[in-house]
């Protein structure tokens, strides 16, 4: 269960006490999901899962199930490549268990905890879900590759996490494809979830990454396998209440949200009373609302009463906004946001062709099949938006039932004609105040993420418009950096922009290895624009921080490389990381990456290569900047 937007623990401590971990045999496990939710039909035990040949279990059709009962396929002679040391702490095991057998064995697919001659112990399964695909309905999907094998429990922190491998072999909701994953995706998934993780962005993490050497996968050629051991507080979607409604199967929307209330949140209580004033970025009860509502009490007006589920609505619309407040902040782009990638807990899900920008672009995807650039950067906020309204729509005759929602005849027999209009009035009332609820929550996130990147401390209303907007519209006019940006700002003095000289020449750190590069600039013009903007910067920091003595600029500057990273595992860095691990055999690479990824704000790592460091963390080299990949992995 969760309590909060979580990017895992702190160094799997909690109290700011240490803990060493334990072994993965004394590490807790359950299986809360499989134990409440409806299994398959044609499996709906574990034997008969394990005694079942995989031809018969698919891939198929499976209604009226949250899950097939299914073990990942074996791989011989796996590799283990690289483990990451903070999701280690984070699930709770000791240091050096990734050296055993039973941990090899586990994350390579080899070892399940499920004795066949007994009949004892957690069997794996894969999920079942649906989803709406670049706007399109596409049916059932499923985790096609994709195999959930237990619930975890950090001792410690007491922290629940769902361990499952990507790569591990078909399912049932494998549709045509092998179940499989390649090396090339594996390594861009398993540093980007831990990456992710280090910036405080909410996201899956990332365990391990195993090399299946024998494992041919066809895709635009063929290509090594990997599997990707990976966690999450829970790994539902979106589109698993999609392909309930599309089914018509309102008993399971009602238990799946029971189920995700209760277990994946924790509990009723948990959820946010109703805003006592409309939605506002400005309003302190709207950024923070009052919670332990008791789940039977109904709030507000009888037209636009929120009962319980309409709650739950609402803080999985106001996760999901944080979310997508840091992509913004940061300029990640997921790449594919269909319904069937947009998390329940508001977590970074499922990573194809993701990309940090290199030049601000808002029109960017990193997605080579997206022509419509319908998932572009720009675009992230409005199209989970978009996604909501559809989980609004699964969710709309729970919502819309306001007080009525327990009663008998609802529960057993649905929604009266009668009753009909006054529902969906209701729903279609809740469903836009949320609308409004995610705009102001995804707009003070936002805010707050920037000012902290800009090195501010105190609000000013004109600091979105005079400050923000121009800088991001002076990154886009002058082709700079965005991340790179923000890193050279946070070291910049006040007492080296007094003069509009000392400004125009300090304009230059932010400019590209060759140059100014924008289209319908040269070098003057832009030094001008931002000397322009440097001048409002420093009259804005001066007034937080003071005029640079007495350790202004020095605390200033510190807070800064806190928030901004030297390091992001950008596109051309993953593209040289997975030709030198296929292609030239290296290993200590992986290492090294990972360690960088887990410590993007440092000056310098411990990867002894110091001269890869600065290369990874410099300039984009010009032909590699905005790249582009296919969904196919």
């Amino acid at each position: 269960m969760t309590a909060h937007i979580s990017n895992g623990a702190v160094n799997g401590s909690r109290n700011g006490a240490s803990f060493a971990g334990v072994s993965l045999q004394y590490l807790p496990k359950s299986n809360t999901f499989t134990s409440n939710l409806p299994p398959d039909p044609d499996y709906k035990t574990p034997s008969s899962s394990h005694n079942a040949s995989r031809a018969d279990l698919g891939p198929r059709m499976v209604k009226g199930a949250l899950y097939t009962f299914v073990r990942p396929e074996e791989t011989s002679e796996a590799e283990l490549l690289g483990i990451s040391p903070a999701a280690m702490r984070d699930i709770g095991l000791q240091a050096g268990e990734e050296d055993t057998p039973d941990f090899k064995g586990l994350v390579a697919g080899n070892k399940i905890y499920w004795d066949p001659s007994d009949e004892k112990g957690i069997y794996p399964w894969a999920q079942c879900y649906g989803g709406y695909q670049f706007g399109s309905w596409a049916g059932q999907l499923g985790d096609g590759r994709a195999i959930s094998l237990f619930e975890s429990t950090n001792p410690s922190t007491k922290t629940r996490y769902e361990i499952q491998l990507k790569g591990a072999g078909k399912t049932p909701y494998s549709r045509f494809a092998d179940g499989k994953a390649v090396l090339r995706s594996s390594i861009r998934e398993f540093i980007v979830s831990e990456a992710l993780n280090a910036l405080h962005i909410p996201t899956t993490r990332a365990l391990s990454l195993t090399l299946a050497p024998n494992a041919k996968v066809r895709r635009e050629r063929i290509e090594p396998g990997a599997i990707v051991a990976r966690f999450a507080q829970s790994w539902l979607r979106i589109g698993t209440f999609d392909l309930l409604r599309a089914r018509g199967d309102r008993k399971n929307i009602r238990k799946l949200a029971t189920y995700v209330a209760e277990n994946v949140y924790t509990g009723w209580t948990s959820l946010p009373s109703i805003l006592s004033e409309p939605a506002s970025a400005d309003s302190s009860t709207t950024i923070n609302p009052s919670r332990n509502v008791p789940p039977e009490k109904v709030e507000g007006e009888s037209s636009e009463e929120e009962n319980r589920f309409a709650r739950l609505y609402r803080e999985i619309a106001r996760r999901n906004a944080i979310t997508v407040a840091y992509w913004q902040a940061y300029a990640f782009t997921n790449g594919v946001l269909n319904t069937d990638n947009t998390s329940l807990l508001g977590l970074s899900l499922d990573f194809g062709p993701f990309a940090f920008l290199d030049n601000f672009d808002p029109s960017y995807t990193p997605n080579h099949d997206d022509h419509a650039l319908r998932y572009s950067y720009r675009n992230q906020p409005s199209i989970i938006w978009w996604n909501l309204l559809r989980l609004g729509e699964a969710l709309g005759e729970l919502i819309g039932a306001g007080s009525k929602v327990d009663e008998a005849q609802f529960v057993n027999e649905g929604v009266t004609k009668a009753f009909a209009p006054q529902l969906i009035k209701r729903a279609e009332t809740i469903i836009e105040r949320v609308g409004e609820e995610y705009k102001a929550v995804f707009l003070a996130e936002y805010t707050r993420l920037m000012r902290k990147r800009f090195g501010l401390v105190s609000h000013d209303d004109k600091d979105f418009d005079e400050l923000f907007s121009e800088a991001l519209d002076m990154m886009e006019a002058l082709e700079l950096d965005f991340n790179h940006f923000f890193r050279r700002l946070s070291s910049i003095k006040v007492a080296d922009l007094e003069t509009e000289e000392s400004r125009k020449w300090a304009a230059g750190r932010f400019f590209h290895a060759e140059g100014m590069t924008g289209l319908g600039n040269n070098e003057d013009t832009a030094r001008q624009r931002i000397a322009t903007w440097l001048d409002k910067w420093r009259v804005r920091v001066t007034q937080d921080w003071g005029d640079g003595e007495e350790g202004g600029d020095a605390k200033r500057e510190a807070e800064m490389k806190q928030v901004n990273p030297k390091f992001l595992p950008r596109s051309w860095v993953l593209d040289e990381l997975i030709q030198r691990v296929e292609h030239g055999g290296e290993r200590e690479v992986i290492a090294q990456a990972v360690e960088m990824a887990l410590h993007p704000f440092e000056d310098e790592w411990k990867t002894g290569d110091r001269e890869q460091e600065e290369r990874w963390c410099g300039d984009v080299p010009r032909q590699n900047r905005q790249m582009m990949c296919s969904c196919s992995s």
